[in-house]
């Protein structure tokens, strides 16, 4: 029987990017709601809305909407708050009121864990910021690979932001 640390490596997904921004625009960017909405969902999503209460027990609610306007709603609680480096909360998908729902409620697999984890690590590299992201408790599979999908094409999008600061 496998052990905890090597079920849960299995079912992590890790993330890593360097931003050509200092890491105090990055936390920024992954903790203020305004800037969350402009990156938050793949190519072609928006994030109408974001809500934020970043203390260790506070939640978010974040909503992406698809181009053909359908609303995924997703939530969870803060466990740790380093700033400016580390972020870990949990992950759900909800509905509007922040109400945990299965993934079937937007007709996702029915199998999909209720609750992940997510970890947010940024490490200053001479004015550059590297982003380790882990996002744990995804199955093997084509649900890990969309998350994979969904999460580079956010990160594309929050790149974008910094290059067209400069």
């Amino acid at each position: 029987m496998e052990n905890e640390t090597e079920k849960t490596a299995e079912e992590s997904l890790t993330i890593e990017r360097t931003f050509s921004a200092p890491r105090a625009e990055v936390w920024k960017a992954f903790t203020d709601p305004k800037l969350v909405k402009q990156w938050w969902g793949p190519k072609g999503f928006t994030s109408p809305f974001c809500s934020v209460d970043l203390y260790v027990g506070g939640k978010y609610l974040f909503c992406m909407r698809s181009p053909d306007g359908k609303d995924y709603w997703s939530t969870g609680v803060y466990t740790e708050i380093n700033e400016p480096e580390v972020i870990v909360c949990s992950d759900s998908f909800s509905d509007e009121k922040g109400n945990i729902v299965p993934a079937a409620h937007y007709g996702m697999n029915p199998d999909f864990p209720l609750e992940m984890m997510l970890y947010v690590k940024l490490e200053e590299m001479d004015g550059k910021t590297k982003l380790t992201l882990k996002h744990s408790g995804l199955p093997e599979g084509k649900d890990r690979e969309m998350a994979k999908q969904g999460w580079e094409e956010s990160l594309d999008k929050l790149e974008k932001i910094f290059s067209e600061k400069k």
